[in-house]
């Protein structure tokens, strides 16, 4: 069986960092365009032609209202994120594969995404699937991409390259999401029906994901030679071997268990205001479909500024002093929402809590991307050398947090 090479020591090539943070730009069009805007609304559409008259529709043997499709296929595949990506770690800790298993995954993934542009009236349960497999893969080459971090910056650089990794992910995600809302709204006069438009908006996403990945393959390194597999064994069995001997030597990172699962509740906490606002803003304070979207493309302009914003700002309080300033800003904007936004006046015309909810957002924006790459960052000087892959699947199993039983999507884009 042959071994590792000795890791590459440079860290801080420019270069490779700018090909790394461009996956991010790569990726969360699928976040924006797929899972935020597009699908959801799309596939419940294609669910309800196929319904019957109690809105029914049949899956597996089993009746599920049609505007639960997208619920359930969401669920699904972060279930499988949580039972997969810590076997999947391991093995790429293992062999050392972990730039290919990123690539794999990327490829996979953004060719389910492209396929969506085929899916018509009867095709709901193949949109779910297709959903399901893209998903999955999405989570899976994060946990590959963010393992990268700690070999391609130095502990004092993880913060800024953290931010500008998330950075780009807003403004790349919140273009092509643009781009699609400009078609989606000039639709008529180009001659394009509205599922015309959010099947080429699907397909864009995928499109946008390949595409601009291929710069991240193209500069980012193997750090090790390939380790080959032992006589008559396999990677899943390896990568099970490597989970329990995680598992039996947990109590060797206690700093890091603590932190995964303050993560879980702080981050779920987060999850669930960005799901939740978006039901509030329409039905409590009846804000127009257009108005929402106009909301999300402002988070992901502001978040651009407020990722790098707070990239600054690890460099100057330290990372958990910022990490923390976020989170009591989160805290702040939960307890206004809640108990602040009462009075029903009209303010220039616009009723006054739906302005505040656009300050709340703008608000949240700034913090959004910063609480985001701040903990990443953080979390990357708390593993084991060697382990980074597995390690980051736990930390992406723990970003999940309960959402498979709400909803889950790659990454957190927008609260609206």
């Amino acid at each position: 069986m042959s071994t590792a090479t000795a890791t590459i020591p440079q860290y801080n090539d420019k270069r490779e960092i700018f090909g790394w943070t461009m996956y991010d730009w790569a990726n969360s069009a699928f976040s924006t365009t797929v899972v935020t805007v597009f699908l959801g609304p799309y596939l419940t559409d294609l669910a309800k032609s196929a319904a019957d008259a109690n809105g029914f529709i049949r899956v597996l043997g089993f009746s599920i209202q049609y505007n639960s499709l997208f619920t359930y296929a969401v669920s699904l595949s972060v279930l499988l994120q949580v039972l997969l990506l810590p076997v999947l770690g391991a093995i790429a800790d293992y062999s050392h594969l972990r730039k290919r298993m990123m690539q794999l995954f990327a490829i996979i993934g953004s060719a389910a995404t492209i396929l969506m542009f085929v899916l018509v009236e009867g095709m709901h349960f193949l949109g779910g699937a297709l959903f399901v497999i893209a998903n999955l893969s999405f989570g899976a080459s994060i946990v590959f991409y963010n393992a990268y971090l700690p070999d391609i910056a130095s502990e004092d650089k993880r913060d800024s390259v953290s931010a500008a990794g998330f950075g780009l992910g807003y403004a790349g995600g919140g273009l092509l999401l643009l781009l699609n809302l400009i078609m989606f709204l000039f639709r008529e006069k180009l001659g394009m029906s509205g599922g015309l438009v959010a099947r080429i908006s699907l397909a864009s996403a995928g499109v946008w994901w390949l595409g601009f990945s291929q710069i991240t393959f193209a500069t980012l390194r193997p750090r090790h030679a390939v380790r080959q597999l032992p006589e008559g064994g396999s990677y899943w069995t390896i990568g099970f071997k490597q989970l329990a001997i995680t598992f039996r030597e947990i109590n060797k990172f206690p700093q890091t268990v603590r932190y995964l699962l303050a993560y879980l509740f702080y981050n779920d906490g987060i999850q669930t205001v960005i799901v939740i606002s978006a039901i509030f803003a329409a039905e409590e304070l009846g804000m127009s479909a257009t108005n929402r979207i106009l909301v999300i493309l402002m988070i992901q302009i502001v978040a651009f500024g407020g990722s790098y914003f707070y990239g600054w700002l690890a460099g100057r309080l330290g990372t958990v002093r910022a990490l923390i300033s976020s989170l009591i800003i989160w805290s702040v904007v939960v307890v206004y929402a809640f108990a602040g936004m009462k009075s029903v006046a009209l303010v220039a015309g616009m009723p006054q809590r739906e302005l505040e909810f656009w300050l709340l957002a703008f608000v949240v924006a700034i913090v959004l991307g910063g609480s985001q790459a701040l903990s990443r960052s953080l979390f990357s000087q708390m593993i084991p050398p060697g382990r980074e892959a597995e390690f980051f699947s736990f930390y992406e199993v723990s970003e999940r947090g309960t959402s498979w039983i709400r909803r889950g999507s790659g990454r957190s884009s927008s609260p609206a």
